[in-house]
Protein backbone atom coordinates (compact mmCIF):
# COMPACT_ATOMS: atom_id res chain seq x y z
CA UNK A 1 0.00 0.00 0.00
CA UNK A 2 1.03 3.65 -0.47
CA UNK A 3 1.12 5.43 2.90
CA UNK A 4 0.78 9.20 3.25
CA UNK A 5 0.77 11.27 6.46
CA UNK A 6 -2.61 12.02 8.02
CA UNK A 7 -2.25 14.46 10.89
CA UNK A 8 -4.94 15.13 13.47
CA UNK A 9 -3.83 17.72 15.99
CA UNK A 10 -0.76 16.43 17.79
CA UNK A 11 -1.07 12.89 16.39
CA UNK A 12 -0.23 11.46 12.99
CA UNK A 13 -2.53 8.47 12.53
CA UNK A 14 -0.34 6.89 9.84
CA UNK A 15 3.26 5.73 9.93
CA UNK A 16 5.73 4.76 7.23
CA UNK A 17 7.88 1.66 7.87
CA UNK A 18 10.52 2.50 5.28
CA UNK A 19 10.73 6.07 6.54
CA UNK A 20 11.10 4.94 10.16
CA UNK A 21 13.83 2.53 9.06
CA UNK A 22 15.67 5.33 7.26
CA UNK A 23 15.34 7.68 10.25
CA UNK A 24 16.82 5.05 12.58
CA UNK A 25 19.65 4.44 10.08
CA UNK A 26 20.42 8.18 10.06
CA UNK A 27 20.75 8.16 13.86
CA UNK A 28 22.96 5.08 13.77
CA UNK A 29 25.19 6.67 11.13
CA UNK A 30 25.47 9.81 13.26
CA UNK A 31 26.67 7.82 16.28
CA UNK A 32 29.09 5.74 14.20
CA UNK A 33 30.67 9.00 13.02
CA UNK A 34 31.33 10.14 16.62
CA UNK A 35 34.30 9.12 18.81
CA UNK A 36 33.83 5.74 20.46
CA UNK A 37 32.98 5.49 24.16
CA UNK A 38 36.17 3.99 25.51
CA UNK A 39 34.60 3.27 28.90
CA UNK A 40 30.95 2.90 27.86
CA UNK A 41 28.40 0.31 28.97
CA UNK A 42 28.42 -3.19 27.49
CA UNK A 43 25.05 -4.68 28.53
CA UNK A 44 22.18 -2.23 28.62
CA UNK A 45 18.49 -2.43 29.51
CA UNK A 46 16.38 0.37 28.02
CA UNK A 47 12.86 0.68 29.46
CA UNK A 48 10.90 2.71 26.92
CA UNK A 49 13.19 1.91 24.01
CA UNK A 50 11.14 2.51 20.87
CA UNK A 51 10.93 6.26 20.30
CA UNK A 52 12.55 9.56 21.17
CA UNK A 53 15.21 9.65 23.84
CA UNK A 54 14.85 5.99 24.80
CA UNK A 55 15.50 4.87 21.22
CA UNK A 56 18.42 7.30 20.96
CA UNK A 57 19.92 5.88 24.17
CA UNK A 58 19.68 2.36 22.75
CA UNK A 59 21.34 3.46 19.52
CA UNK A 60 24.12 5.30 21.37
CA UNK A 61 24.87 2.36 23.67
CA UNK A 62 24.88 -0.16 20.83
CA UNK A 63 26.71 1.72 18.12
CA UNK A 64 28.83 3.96 20.33
CA UNK A 65 29.92 1.31 22.81
CA UNK A 66 29.21 -2.06 21.09
CA UNK A 67 26.72 -2.77 23.86
CA UNK A 68 24.27 -5.64 23.92
CA UNK A 69 20.83 -4.07 24.40
CA UNK A 70 17.54 -5.35 25.73
CA UNK A 71 14.62 -3.03 24.96
CA UNK A 72 11.18 -2.80 26.57
CA UNK A 73 8.26 -1.03 24.88
CA UNK A 74 4.52 -1.21 24.28
CA UNK A 75 3.85 -0.92 20.55
CA UNK A 76 1.36 -2.15 17.95
CA UNK A 77 2.52 -4.12 14.88
CA UNK A 78 1.21 -3.38 11.42
CA UNK A 79 -0.86 -5.69 9.25
CA UNK A 80 -0.99 -5.99 5.48
CA UNK A 81 -3.75 -3.37 5.42
CA UNK A 82 -2.92 -1.07 8.35
CA UNK A 83 0.31 0.53 9.55
CA UNK A 84 1.62 -0.20 13.03
CA UNK A 85 3.05 2.37 15.41
CA UNK A 86 6.23 4.26 14.65
CA UNK A 87 7.85 2.68 17.71
CA UNK A 88 7.26 -0.78 16.26
CA UNK A 89 9.00 0.11 13.01
CA UNK A 90 11.82 1.94 14.84
CA UNK A 91 12.49 -1.14 16.95
CA UNK A 92 12.39 -3.48 13.97
CA UNK A 93 14.90 -1.27 12.16
CA UNK A 94 17.18 -0.95 15.19
CA UNK A 95 17.31 -4.71 15.69
CA UNK A 96 17.95 -5.31 12.00
CA UNK A 97 20.94 -2.97 11.94
CA UNK A 98 22.23 -4.18 15.31
CA UNK A 99 22.16 -7.78 14.15
CA UNK A 100 23.91 -6.83 10.91
CA UNK A 101 26.65 -5.29 13.06
CA UNK A 102 26.95 -8.49 15.10
CA UNK A 103 25.40 -6.93 18.22
CA UNK A 104 22.99 -8.61 20.61
CA UNK A 105 19.58 -6.91 20.48
CA UNK A 106 16.33 -8.29 21.79
CA UNK A 107 13.03 -6.73 22.81
CA UNK A 108 10.01 -7.27 25.05
CA UNK A 109 6.68 -5.81 23.94
CA UNK A 110 4.34 -5.30 26.87
CA UNK A 111 3.29 -3.12 29.79
CA UNK A 112 6.55 -2.08 31.46
CA UNK A 113 4.61 -1.12 34.60
CA UNK A 114 3.59 -4.76 35.12
CA UNK A 115 5.27 -7.38 37.29
CA UNK A 116 4.96 -9.83 34.37
CA UNK A 117 7.20 -7.77 32.09
CA UNK A 118 9.73 -7.19 34.87
CA UNK A 119 9.90 -10.94 35.54
CA UNK A 120 10.34 -11.76 31.84
CA UNK A 121 13.10 -9.16 31.45
CA UNK A 122 14.95 -10.61 34.43
CA UNK A 123 14.58 -14.09 32.94
CA UNK A 124 16.04 -12.88 29.62
CA UNK A 125 18.93 -11.09 31.30
CA UNK A 126 19.84 -14.23 33.24
CA UNK A 127 19.59 -16.42 30.13
CA UNK A 128 21.28 -14.15 27.58
CA UNK A 129 23.39 -11.54 29.34
CA UNK A 130 23.99 -12.64 32.92
CA UNK A 131 23.90 -9.08 34.21
CA UNK A 132 23.45 -5.55 32.84
CA UNK A 133 25.69 -2.58 33.64
CA UNK A 134 23.29 0.19 32.66
CA UNK A 135 19.53 0.71 33.00
CA UNK A 136 17.90 3.56 31.08
CA UNK A 137 14.39 4.50 32.22
CA UNK A 138 12.52 6.42 29.51
CA UNK A 139 8.84 5.61 29.94
CA UNK A 140 6.18 8.12 28.89
CA UNK A 141 2.58 7.07 29.28
CA UNK A 142 -0.75 8.83 29.92
CA UNK A 143 -1.85 6.08 32.31
CA UNK A 144 -0.57 3.22 34.42
CA UNK A 145 -2.13 0.06 35.74
CA UNK A 146 -0.61 -0.27 39.17
CA UNK A 147 0.98 -3.72 39.52
CA UNK A 148 -0.04 -4.11 43.16
CA UNK A 149 -3.55 -2.66 43.34
CA UNK A 150 -4.61 -3.23 39.73
CA UNK A 151 -5.97 0.33 39.67
CA UNK A 152 -5.69 2.20 36.36
CA UNK A 153 -4.31 5.65 37.16
CA UNK A 154 -4.26 8.57 34.72
CA UNK A 155 -1.92 11.52 34.52
CA UNK A 156 -3.03 15.07 33.83
CA UNK A 157 -1.54 18.19 32.30
CA UNK A 158 -2.61 21.06 34.52
CA UNK A 159 -1.17 23.89 36.61
CA UNK A 160 -1.02 23.73 40.38
CA UNK A 161 -2.66 26.31 42.63
CA UNK A 162 -4.35 28.70 40.19
CA UNK A 163 -5.66 28.81 36.62
CA UNK A 164 -3.23 29.87 33.90
CA UNK A 165 -3.72 31.21 30.39
CA UNK A 166 -1.11 30.05 27.94
CA UNK A 167 -0.04 31.39 24.59
CA UNK A 168 0.26 28.55 22.13
CA UNK A 169 0.21 27.50 18.49
CA UNK A 170 -2.27 25.49 16.45
CA UNK A 171 0.16 23.75 14.14
CA UNK A 172 -2.61 22.52 11.81
CA UNK A 173 -4.15 25.96 11.20
CA UNK A 174 -0.82 27.75 11.78
CA UNK A 175 -2.34 30.39 14.07
CA UNK A 176 -1.58 31.51 17.61
CA UNK A 177 -3.93 30.39 20.35
CA UNK A 178 -4.73 31.07 23.98
CA UNK A 179 -5.61 28.21 26.30
CA UNK A 180 -6.86 28.58 29.87
CA UNK A 181 -6.29 25.62 32.15
CA UNK A 182 -7.86 25.10 35.56
CA UNK A 183 -5.62 23.89 38.40
CA UNK A 184 -5.22 20.20 39.10
CA UNK A 185 -6.95 18.69 42.10
CA UNK A 186 -4.93 16.94 44.79
CA UNK A 187 -6.14 13.61 43.38
CA UNK A 188 -5.03 14.55 39.85
CA UNK A 189 -1.60 15.60 41.08
CA UNK A 190 -1.20 12.35 43.01
CA UNK A 191 -2.26 10.35 39.95
CA UNK A 192 0.23 12.15 37.72
CA UNK A 193 3.01 11.45 40.20
CA UNK A 194 2.10 7.75 40.27
CA UNK A 195 2.12 7.52 36.46
CA UNK A 196 5.08 9.74 35.60
CA UNK A 197 7.07 9.89 38.83
CA UNK A 198 9.80 7.66 40.17
CA UNK A 199 7.88 4.77 41.76
CA UNK A 200 8.06 2.44 38.76
CA UNK A 201 11.74 3.25 38.15
CA UNK A 202 12.39 2.33 41.78
CA UNK A 203 10.38 -0.89 41.38
CA UNK A 204 12.48 -1.84 38.36
CA UNK A 205 15.78 -1.27 40.17
CA UNK A 206 14.57 -3.09 43.28
CA UNK A 207 13.50 -6.09 41.17
CA UNK A 208 16.77 -6.15 39.21
CA UNK A 209 18.86 -5.86 42.39
CA UNK A 210 16.91 -8.59 44.17
CA UNK A 211 17.38 -10.88 41.16
CA UNK A 212 21.12 -10.24 41.12
CA UNK A 213 21.16 -9.09 37.48
CA UNK A 214 22.81 -5.69 38.03
CA UNK A 215 26.56 -5.87 37.48
CA UNK A 216 29.03 -4.33 39.95
CA UNK A 217 29.26 -0.62 39.18
CA UNK A 218 25.95 -0.59 37.30
CA UNK A 219 24.42 2.82 36.58
CA UNK A 220 20.87 3.93 35.92
CA UNK A 221 19.36 7.15 34.64
CA UNK A 222 15.85 8.49 34.10
CA UNK A 223 15.09 11.45 31.85
CA UNK A 224 13.47 14.74 32.82
CA UNK A 225 12.88 18.25 31.54
CA UNK A 226 13.17 21.39 33.65
CA UNK A 227 12.90 24.27 31.20
CA UNK A 228 12.88 27.99 31.88
CA UNK A 229 10.45 30.87 32.35
CA UNK A 230 8.18 30.30 29.32
CA UNK A 231 7.49 26.61 29.92
CA UNK A 232 7.67 26.34 33.69
CA UNK A 233 4.10 27.43 34.45
CA UNK A 234 2.64 24.39 32.70
CA UNK A 235 5.57 22.02 33.06
CA UNK A 236 7.92 22.28 36.03
CA UNK A 237 5.44 24.10 38.27
CA UNK A 238 2.45 22.02 37.14
CA UNK A 239 1.23 18.46 37.65
CA UNK A 240 3.92 17.03 35.35
CA UNK A 241 6.55 18.93 37.30
CA UNK A 242 5.28 17.32 40.51
CA UNK A 243 5.97 13.93 38.92
CA UNK A 244 9.42 15.03 37.76
CA UNK A 245 10.22 16.29 41.25
CA UNK A 246 9.26 12.83 42.48
CA UNK A 247 12.03 11.46 40.26
CA UNK A 248 14.45 13.77 42.10
CA UNK A 249 13.23 12.36 45.42
CA UNK A 250 13.23 8.69 44.41
CA UNK A 251 16.69 8.81 42.81
CA UNK A 252 18.28 9.40 46.20
CA UNK A 253 17.02 6.06 47.51
CA UNK A 254 17.93 4.31 44.26
CA UNK A 255 21.42 5.81 44.38
CA UNK A 256 21.87 4.68 47.95
CA UNK A 257 20.96 1.10 47.05
CA UNK A 258 23.24 1.01 44.01
CA UNK A 259 26.15 2.34 46.01
CA UNK A 260 26.14 -1.07 47.67
CA UNK A 261 27.40 -2.54 44.37
CA UNK A 262 29.58 0.45 43.49
CA UNK A 263 26.89 1.84 41.19
CA UNK A 264 25.13 5.13 40.73
CA UNK A 265 21.72 6.60 39.80
CA UNK A 266 21.08 9.97 38.21
CA UNK A 267 18.23 11.98 36.77
CA UNK A 268 19.32 13.42 33.41
CA UNK A 269 17.89 16.75 32.25
CA UNK A 270 17.52 16.74 28.47
CA UNK A 271 16.76 19.43 25.92
CA UNK A 272 13.26 20.16 24.63
CA UNK A 273 12.62 18.30 21.37
CA UNK A 274 9.61 17.42 19.25
CA UNK A 275 7.87 14.31 20.56
CA UNK A 276 4.26 13.16 20.59
CA UNK A 277 4.15 14.06 24.28
CA UNK A 278 5.62 17.56 23.90
CA UNK A 279 3.31 18.28 20.95
CA UNK A 280 0.33 17.84 23.27
CA UNK A 281 1.54 20.40 25.82
CA UNK A 282 0.14 23.92 25.31
CA UNK A 283 2.97 26.43 24.75
CA UNK A 284 5.53 23.79 23.73
CA UNK A 285 5.03 23.84 19.91
CA UNK A 286 5.45 27.63 19.87
CA UNK A 287 8.35 27.55 22.32
CA UNK A 288 10.06 24.81 20.31
CA UNK A 289 9.59 26.69 17.04
CA UNK A 290 11.27 29.76 18.53
CA UNK A 291 13.94 27.74 20.30
CA UNK A 292 14.87 25.91 17.09
CA UNK A 293 15.20 29.23 15.25
CA UNK A 294 17.53 30.64 17.89
CA UNK A 295 19.64 27.51 18.38
CA UNK A 296 20.01 26.80 14.67
CA UNK A 297 21.20 30.37 14.09
CA UNK A 298 23.69 29.87 16.94
CA UNK A 299 24.80 26.49 15.57
CA UNK A 300 23.88 24.71 18.82
CA UNK A 301 20.63 22.94 17.88
CA UNK A 302 20.41 19.27 18.87
CA UNK A 303 17.83 16.55 18.30
CA UNK A 304 17.38 13.35 20.30
CA UNK A 305 20.45 11.54 19.01
CA UNK A 306 22.78 14.52 19.48
CA UNK A 307 21.48 15.00 23.03
CA UNK A 308 22.09 11.36 23.94
CA UNK A 309 25.58 11.58 22.47
CA UNK A 310 26.14 14.55 24.79
CA UNK A 311 24.65 12.71 27.77
CA UNK A 312 26.78 9.60 27.30
CA UNK A 313 29.83 11.83 27.06
CA UNK A 314 28.91 13.23 30.48
CA UNK A 315 28.22 9.75 31.89
CA UNK A 316 31.18 7.81 30.56
CA UNK A 317 33.98 10.12 29.40
CA UNK A 318 34.75 11.55 32.83
CA UNK A 319 37.76 10.83 35.05
CA UNK A 320 38.39 7.10 35.23
CA UNK A 321 39.46 4.96 38.15
CA UNK A 322 37.32 6.61 40.81
CA UNK A 323 36.03 4.77 43.84
CA UNK A 324 32.56 4.41 42.38
CA UNK A 325 30.49 5.16 39.32
CA UNK A 326 29.69 8.72 40.43
CA UNK A 327 33.40 9.62 40.15
CA UNK A 328 33.29 8.88 36.43
CA UNK A 329 30.77 11.63 35.63
CA UNK A 330 32.05 14.73 33.90
CA UNK A 331 31.47 17.74 36.12
CA UNK A 332 31.89 20.59 33.66
CA UNK A 333 32.22 21.53 30.00
CA UNK A 334 33.70 24.47 28.14
CA UNK A 335 31.12 25.97 25.80
CA UNK A 336 31.68 27.65 22.43
CA UNK A 337 32.42 30.96 24.13
CA UNK A 338 35.12 29.46 26.35
CA UNK A 339 32.97 29.54 29.48
CA UNK A 340 32.82 26.74 32.01
CA UNK A 341 29.38 25.07 32.03
CA UNK A 342 28.24 22.95 34.98
CA UNK A 343 27.16 19.47 33.85
CA UNK A 344 25.94 18.44 37.33
CA UNK A 345 23.53 20.80 39.10
CA UNK A 346 22.91 21.36 42.79
CA UNK A 347 20.33 18.55 42.83
CA UNK A 348 22.86 16.08 41.44
CA UNK A 349 21.10 15.95 38.07
CA UNK A 350 23.10 15.63 34.87
CA UNK A 351 22.56 18.68 32.65
CA UNK A 352 22.80 17.70 29.01
CA UNK A 353 20.44 20.63 28.30
CA UNK A 354 23.10 23.29 28.90
CA UNK A 355 22.97 24.60 25.31
CA UNK A 356 19.20 25.21 25.53
CA UNK A 357 19.61 26.83 28.95
CA UNK A 358 22.42 29.16 27.83
CA UNK A 359 21.46 32.71 28.94
CA UNK A 360 21.80 34.13 25.42
CA UNK A 361 19.51 31.42 24.00
CA UNK A 362 16.80 31.84 26.62
CA UNK A 363 17.15 35.61 26.45
CA UNK A 364 16.61 35.62 22.69
CA UNK A 365 13.55 33.31 22.94
CA UNK A 366 12.07 35.60 25.62
CA UNK A 367 12.72 38.58 23.36
CA UNK A 368 10.94 36.92 20.43
CA UNK A 369 8.01 35.56 22.45
CA UNK A 370 5.88 38.75 22.52
CA UNK A 371 6.79 39.58 18.90
CA UNK A 372 5.19 36.50 17.32
CA UNK A 373 2.04 37.08 15.27
CA UNK A 374 0.06 34.96 12.83
CA UNK A 375 1.60 36.97 10.01
CA UNK A 376 5.28 36.55 10.95
CA UNK A 377 5.24 32.96 12.27
CA UNK A 378 7.45 31.58 9.52
CA UNK A 379 9.78 34.56 9.64
CA UNK A 380 10.31 34.81 13.38
CA UNK A 381 10.20 31.09 14.27
CA UNK A 382 11.24 27.78 12.78
CA UNK A 383 7.72 26.45 12.40
CA UNK A 384 8.80 24.68 9.22
CA UNK A 385 11.53 22.84 11.13
CA UNK A 386 9.12 21.97 13.92
CA UNK A 387 6.58 20.50 11.49
CA UNK A 388 9.29 18.58 9.64
CA UNK A 389 10.55 17.08 12.92
CA UNK A 390 6.99 16.14 13.86
CA UNK A 391 6.43 14.24 10.61
CA UNK A 392 9.81 12.53 10.98
CA UNK A 393 8.54 10.97 14.21
CA UNK A 394 6.22 8.89 12.03
CA UNK A 395 8.66 8.16 9.22
CA UNK A 396 7.68 10.95 6.82
CA UNK A 397 9.89 13.54 5.14
CA UNK A 398 13.04 11.42 5.27
CA UNK A 399 15.54 12.01 2.46
CA UNK A 400 15.88 9.15 0.00
CA UNK A 401 12.51 7.51 0.76
CA UNK A 402 10.05 7.11 -2.12
CA UNK A 403 6.70 7.94 -0.56
CA UNK A 404 4.82 7.08 -3.74
CA UNK A 405 6.04 3.48 -3.70
CA UNK A 406 4.08 0.55 -2.35
CA UNK A 407 5.22 -0.59 1.09
CA UNK A 408 4.22 -3.57 3.23
CA UNK A 409 3.18 -2.40 6.73
CA UNK A 410 3.53 -5.95 8.11
CA UNK A 411 7.08 -5.80 9.48
CA UNK A 412 8.34 -8.50 11.86
CA UNK A 413 10.68 -8.12 14.84
CA UNK A 414 12.94 -11.15 15.14
CA UNK A 415 12.85 -13.05 18.46
CA UNK A 416 10.41 -10.58 19.99
CA UNK A 417 8.91 -11.52 23.34
CA UNK A 418 5.31 -10.32 23.03
CA UNK A 419 3.41 -9.93 26.29
CA UNK A 420 0.64 -7.65 25.01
Amino acid sequence: MVIKPRVRGFICVTTHPTGCDAAVKEQIDYIKAQPRLAHGPKKVLVIGASTGYGLAARIKAAFGSDAATLGVFFERPGTESKPGTAGWYNSAAFEKYAHQAGLYARSVNGDAFSDEVKAKVIELIKADLGQVDQVVYSLASPRRKHPKSGEVISSTLKPIGAPITLKGLDTDKEVLTETTLQPATAEEIAGTVQVMGGEDWQMWIDALLEAGVLAPGATTTAFTYVGEEITQAIYWNGSIGAAKKDLDAKVKDIRGKLQGIGGDARVSVLKAVVTQASSAIPTMPLYLSLLFKVMKEAGTHEGCIEQLDTLYDILYNGPQGGANAADHIRQQQVDGKGRSVALVDDEGRLRADYKEMAPEVQGKVLELWPQVTNENLYEISDLAGYKADFLRLFGFGIDGVDYDADVNPDVKIENLVDLT
